[in-house]
């Protein structure tokens, strides 16, 4: 619902599934913020700032592609995240990790190595990178990201 870090969620489950999350749930959390719970209602009380989210973020994740288009990245169009994997096997040998670190020291742009979530040594010479930013922003990283 585009409010990342309030920390409040509900889950829908048949009730032999519900009956087992609950066991789990009373040990995860045992006390929610009471003004957060407050906003989220007056929240979830305007459509508006919800339903047009999809929208909003294949915009924005649009724009980053067509930025890097005729660029050496390989990718394959996200779908419901504002995360888009990008391969980077074109144009850099280095390992995952420390392609993200110089792209982040010499360019600006931050990155996460997917290698970070195997438990392997396995490096797919892929970066995540977030698309959640402002057009400016968005439009700054491509130009960058295109000339590697």
């Amino acid at each position: 619902f585009h409010n990342t870090g309030w920390k409040v969620g509900y889950c829908v489950a048949p009730k032999y599934l519900m009956e087992e999350f609950r066991k789990v749930h009373q040990f995860n959390v045992f006390s929610v913020n009471h003004p957060i719970q407050q906003a989220l209602s007056v929240y979830l009380e305007n459509e508006e700032t919800y339903l047009g989210l999809s929208e909003f973020y294949q915009q924005k994740r649009d724009l980053f592609l067509e930025g890097i288009k005729d660029s050496r990245w390989e990718f394959t169009p996200a779908s419901g995240s504002y995360f888009q994997l990008l391969s980077f096997k074109n144009i850099s040998v280095e390992k995952d990790v420390d392609f993200a670190k110089r792209l982040t020291k010499e360019d600006k742009i931050a990155s996460i190595p997917t290698s970070v979530f195997y438990t392997t040594s396995e490096d797919p010479k892929v970066l995540r990178f977030c698309f959640a930013k402002t057009e400016e922003t968005i439009k700054k990283a491509t130009d960058i990201l295109r000339k590697l």
